[in-house]
């Protein structure tokens, strides 16, 4: 990490931010042994330049991790560049374009890695929904996505798998989310079962806007087989700062080769605790007034969700060849 010489509010504020990702206990990654994955939903990333103390702080939390999903960045990448500039010269990204309309709210979805534990694979598509042909032309058979989800393949160790990010329209009631949810199951379940699934492990993660694992929301999402991996079953997992609703969720098709890929540890870095505690990051007597909006706006209204796989296996893959 390059924070560089900071002032001394900004290093309080850094000290602070430390103190509460120790709390969140994320084990370390070992190089071809395990890899930390994370999606974070960055409230309006791009759309404003945030303070230079808020770029450290997006920093500091994205370096607990190897390979971190950003959802909603927008179309400006400006302070994309400012954290990848303190996380390092080993940091790189892959993101997708923009969809300009309104519905997809200029937003666009990125993989920022740490090439020393993850390696690009060269797959990055987002997902198109199945046509139909009506006369001469190809139309869409079941409507698209207000956000088109984005996919990219990844090796890291011995462990070679497809990751999408996606995000899940809001609307004015939670049935709004259904179709798209639903037409998100029927095309990862095509997907994995084609050619065009380049490996057997494909983990999908991002906001999807359900409120819990009761929901029928979700029951419709993984009605194919997705799965919470066990790290990740309990109440702990509330993703949006009030820590409630799960909205942001990782999850996986159970592997027959490798059923071991994920670890036993996972959790949410909490780096709000309240909001009595805003100020311990954003000093009032430096920054002025901090309203949870303006709160919101310099880091974001969800947690970043995180699991650790294991990448190192040799032994699997020994007894897959004796079967």
């Amino acid at each position: 990490m390059q924070h560089g010489k900071v002032d001394p509010v900004l290093a309080r504020g850094l000290c602070c931010l430390k103190q509460r990702i120790a709390a969140a206990a994320i084990p370390s990654s070992r190089i071809d042994e395990t890899l930390n994955l994370a999606t974070w939903n960055i409230r309006e990333f791009g759309q404003r330049a945030r303070s230079e103390a808020a770029i450290h702080y997006l920093a500091e939390i994205m370096g607990q991790f190897d390979l971190i999903s950003l959802i909603e960045l927008k179309e400006d990448l400006s302070d994309l560049q400012r954290v990848l500039a303190i996380l390092g010269p080993d940091w790189r990204v892959v993101y997708s374009g923009v969809v300009p309309d309104p519905g997809g709210n200029g937003e666009r979805f990125a993989f920022v890695y740490d090439r020393r534990a993850v390696t690009f694979n060269g797959l990055a598509a987002v997902a198109i929904p199945p046509r139909q042909r009506r006369g001469r032309e190809y139309v869409l058979a079941e409507g698209m996505w207000w956000r088109l989800p984005y996919l990219a393949s990844f090796r890291s160790g011995n462990f070679d798998f497809v990751v999408m990010a996606v995000h899940i329209r809001w609307g004015e009631h939670e049935a709004d989310r259904l179709g798209e949810l639903s037409m998100l199951a029927q095309w990862l379940d095509d997907f994995r079962r084609s050619e065009q699934s380049v490996d057997e492990d494909l983990i999908v993660l991002g906001d999807f806007n359900i409120p819990s694992r009761d929901s029928p929301l979700f029951a419709a999402l993984t009605r194919y087989g997705l799965q919470v991996p066990q790290a990740m079953i309990g109440d702990g997992f509330g993703s949006n700062l009030a820590r409630d609703k799960r909205y942001d969720q990782i999850l996986q098709y159970p592997s027959a080769v490798y059923p071991d890929s994920f670890a036993d540890r996972g959790g949410v870095l909490d780096f709000h605790l309240g909001d009595a505690f805003i100020n311990e990051l954003f000093d009032p007597a430096h920054f002025g007034p901090m309203s949870k909006a303006r709160y919101t706006r310099e880091l974001s209204d969800h947690l970043p969700v995180w699991i650790q796989i294991r990448t190192d296996n040799d032994a699997a893959q020994l007894q897959q060849l004796i079967r």
